[in-house]
């Protein structure tokens, strides 16, 4: 039997997972996603990952036949690279996205972004537009940035490591970059006006098997010359590919947890997105666009219980959010520093948090902006949670008691990333449709009561700070 081996590089952690024929994981590692803080800027750890995922390869091909590598990563990174002779590699390392030094270009780069309405990729904090961060790394750096040959989106580097191919993907560069236009299927006009397409290699699907590994690497890992590596898509993308290609064409919405949570719904026309609420168009695998809204819900949860003086895996349950419901304790966004439907407000505790129940708040927190963002996109059908916040199954029941309307369903695993990503080895084919489970809603009293509070509040604060 062989298997399919997938790198996911999430902005937290990084994973190897190995899978057989029935998608499962037999062989799995993870890491921290560790950001340097020195010269010239804040950055990944490029190297220390490669040596980390060299290992974890080596480990898995003692004892199993890989036949396959698929990449899936963060958005809102790119590597700079030179693909030829003696100074192949990185021309300048792989800048963090959350260091907010390089919007000391704003003023220069805002006149030159594209419209809303050419990209729907909105205005964002600190590096989180990825042409921000090509322009910046230009200005600051021309001489480095001149010996590029290639600007490689992030699971399109790892590809390139593994085999030597150069290509660009639709998921990767139509994520909020501004460099992608969803309604011609082509560059925008920010990437014409500064004379960067021949930077970006060919685009190819997600799905193109782009060749074998490079001799070198089956050498130092023991993978076999036959090894194929595909081109790699974007992380939230993996999580919605496989409902998009099953749910055929009934409105469905996909919620992909970690870091970021991030709502892709299938259905909703683009006009109605409202880029100063952090709602954008995502690219999904076929080129199509994608009506997506988000904010930091991992984030934000760590960051409500570390206000409330809790610890993030404290224990609670319906008695705790009951309590909390009938305080009118409430968290009030934002908590992320500017992403999100409320940028620009300091996040805030409002009442007093009982013994135990800072975790509760949490979740409650993070249940009330999903079930926002899904009115704000008009959500219709059935709603899939994929992620880290299938581990918090009571975070989930708040959402499906919220959602009375819609059946809320949870991913039978909590690598549905994984899986995603995994599917496009096997994309010609076809793909399984992805197992999931209704998990159940909570009976909590009064809590369309705080909804509305909550709202209310908001709403109000909203109208003062205009005023």
């Amino acid at each position: 039997m062989s298997y399919k081996l997938v790198l996911d590089v999430g902005k937290t952690h990084v994973k190897l997972h190995l899978l057989n024929n029935a998608g499962e994981s037999v062989f799995s590692r993870q890491t921290d996603n560790r950001v340097l803080s020195g010269a010239p800027y804040p950055h990944f750890d490029i190297e220390g990952l490669w040596q980390w995922m060299l290992r974890g390869i080596g480990e898995a091909a003692q004892e199993y036949l890989i036949s396959a590598v698929s990449i899936t990563t963060h958005g809102a990174a790119a590597a700079l690279i030179n693909r030829h002779g003696e100074e192949a590699g990185l021309v300048l390392p792989v800048l963090d996205y959350e260091y907010t030094g390089i919007e000391s270009c704003n003023p220069r780069y805002d006149r030159l972004r594209p419209e809303f309405s050419e990209t729907y990729s909105p205005a964002l904090p600190a590096g989180l537009n990825l042409g921000r961060q090509l322009y910046w790394q230009r200005q600051l750096y021309p001489e480095a940035f001149a010996r590029a040959t290639d600007i490689l989106m992030y699971p399109q580097y790892w590809a390139w490591r593994l085999t030597g191919q150069c290509c660009s993907e639709v998921t990767s560069l139509g994520c909020h970059t501004d460099l992608w236009s969803p309604a011609t299927a082509d560059f925008s006009s920010l990437v014409e006006n500064l004379r960067w397409r021949h930077l970006f290699p060919r685009v190819v699907p997600a799905w193109t098997q782009l060749g074998c590994i490079r001799p070198e690497i089956g050498k130092l890992t023991g993978l076999p010359d036959s090894c194929r590596v595909f081109a790699g898509v974007h992380d939230s993308n993996a999580s919605f590919l496989r409902y998009r290609a099953t749910c055929a064409d009934k409105p469905f919405t996909v919620i992909s947890t970690g870091t970021w949570s991030i709502l892709m719904v299938s259905g909703t026309p683009l006009e109605g997105l409202k880029a100063g609420r952090d709602m954008l168009a995502n690219v999904d695998v076929t080129g199509q666009p994608v009506a997506c809204a988000r904010f930091m819900g991992g984030r934000e949860y760590a960051a409500v219980c570390k206000r409330a003086g809790a610890a993030i895996d404290e224990q609670y349950g319906e008695t705790e959010l009951q309590k909390l419901i009938d305080a009118g304790t409430m968290a009030l966004p934002d908590f992320s520093g500017g992403s999100g439907p409320f940028p620009g407000r300091d996040g805030r505790l409002e009442g007093v948090v009982p013994t135990g129940c800072g975790a509760a708040l949490a979740s409650l927190y993070c249940a009330l902006m999903l079930d926002y963002l899904l009115d704000l996109l008009g959500a219709r059908g059935d709603i899939f949670v994929e992620g880290a916040f299938l581990k918090n199954p009571i975070l989930c029941a708040l959402l499906a008691q919220l959602r009375g309307h819609q059946q809320v369903w949870l991913s039978a695993d909590d690598t549905g990333t994984v899986q995603g990503c995994a599917s496009l080895v096997d994309w010609v084919g076809g793909v399984n449709r992805p197992l999931a489970q209704s998990g159940g809603a909570t009976r909590l009293k009064k809590f369309e009561h705080y909804k509305q509070r909550w709202r209310r509040t908001l709403e109000l604060e909203a109208v003062s700070v205009a005023g």
